[in-house]
């Protein structure tokens, strides 16, 4: 059955509770549709799930719930997602790796919200993690007065997932250093977390579990020992394969986000999504899309959530100094800002780009060629 395009469906419009958020979380912005899905499901659910498998399925992928129909909120493997589904029903956790912008966290909030009916327990990871962000921490001024307490203690996401029964999320594990990554393994591997101040320890729920992602481009950084591997199911999430997915899916994100922050201008034309996704393509590839030049690759990673933000950014511009129609001079300046890194390498790739290949292409291309040469002068 043909896969019906994202323009078909409406962007969701986020109800009036969250009109001062500058982004809801996934269960508030898709409130109806998890309503619907739990309403209208008949399969059995796992402990603490707010819906079946399947129906988590069908709300990642799109689908439809009795008369409702559910909008993907991932275009990719309908099977990668139902393995990381599965995953999330056994005692294992859940790591999503692939490069930038395979959208990793978006997935994880997603499956969050779909089985919890609440992504926001997340621990994310940086240089500066520490293990209590893991574990638990106190409030030190009600520890002095009254020492050690149920009261004083100020417990974790995933501590608090851990009691509840269920995800805590974990971003971007690798950039976390290898003694905070550690703290993970016997969390994962006991199901249960040690607090040696009050003599007790706390199980965990049916349910819990966590869902990771890491950054392949950072692997480096910090990468995660192999013990710690080993209590992770790895699903990896390859960049979109094809021009027209990659095209579908920064549509379908650019119209969300235009709806959601009220940009004053009409969504980018599909031949202005098309332009710049062939763009983003032939520099991170190295090659132009019909393999016959070969292309300097800019030091930037130039990932779809890039593409989806420069056309975004385009929108904001067109609907504020433009005439509210996304055009090549509202493109070029988000296009040179996501290419150009490097002010040296990046700078001479970018030109050598526009030369070499966006001016011998056809007058469709001119305007976003002239504007994009204005800009790089």
């Amino acid at each position: 059955m043909a896969k019906k395009k994202a323009d078909d469906a409406p962007a969701p419009t986020p109800p009036a509770a969250t009109g001062n958020m500058l982004r809801a979380p996934a269960e508030v912005l898709y409130a109806e549709e998890l309503e619907q899905l739990a309403k209208t499901d008949t399969h059995p659910k796992p402990p603490n799930w707010k819906m079946s498998p399947r129906a988590v399925a069908t709300y990642i992928t799109g689908g439809k719930a009795g008369t409702m129909t559910i909008t993907p909120k991932y275009i990719g493997h309908k099977r990668l997602v139902e393995i990381a589904i599965s995953t999330l029903v056994t005692d294992r956790a859940l790591l999503l790796i692939g490069e930038p912008g395979t959208a990793k966290s978006w997935l994880s909030e997603h499956l969050a919200a779909a089985i919890n009916g609440d992504s926001t327990k997340v621990v994310q990871g940086t240089a500066g993690t520490t293990e209590e962000q893991i574990r638990y921490t106190w409030n030190y001024a009600m520890l002095i007065a009254r020492g050690p307490s149920p009261e004083a203690l100020i417990k974790s996401p995933v501590f608090r997932a851990m009691e509840s029964g269920t995800l805590a999320r974990f971003e971007e594990i690798t950039r976390c250093a290898a003694e905070v990554q550690d703290a993970l393994i016997s969390l994962l591997s006991e199901k249960r977390v040690a607090v040696p101040e009050l003599a007790t320890e706390v199980p965990a729920a049916k349910g819990f579990s966590i869902i990771g992602t890491a950054n392949t481009r950072d692997r480096g950084v910090n990468d995660m020992s192999a013990a710690l591997k080993r209590r992770f199911n790895t699903v990896v999430l390859p960049t979109p394969n094809t021009l027209e997915t990659e095209v579908e899916i920064v549509r379908k994100r650019v119209k969300e986000l235009g709806t959601n922050l009220e940009l004053k201008a009409a969504p980018p034309s599909e031949d202005a999504v098309t332009q710049v996704v062939t763009i983003f393509r032939e520099l991170r590839a190295g090659q132009t899309l019909d393999g016959k030049s070969k292309l300097k690759v800019p030091s930037g990673v130039l990932s779809t959530a890039e593409a989806i933000s420069v056309l975004a950014n385009g929108m904001a511009l067109a609907g504020h100094f433009g005439s509210g129609e996304v055009s090549a001079h509202d493109l070029s300046a988000g296009l040179q800002g996501a290419v150009v890194k490097d002010e040296e390498k990046d700078k001479i790739v970018w030109q050598e780009y526009l030369s070499n290949v966006l001016k011998k292409r056809g007058s469709e291309w001119r305007p976003l060629f002239t504007a994009c040469s204005e800009s790089n002068s």
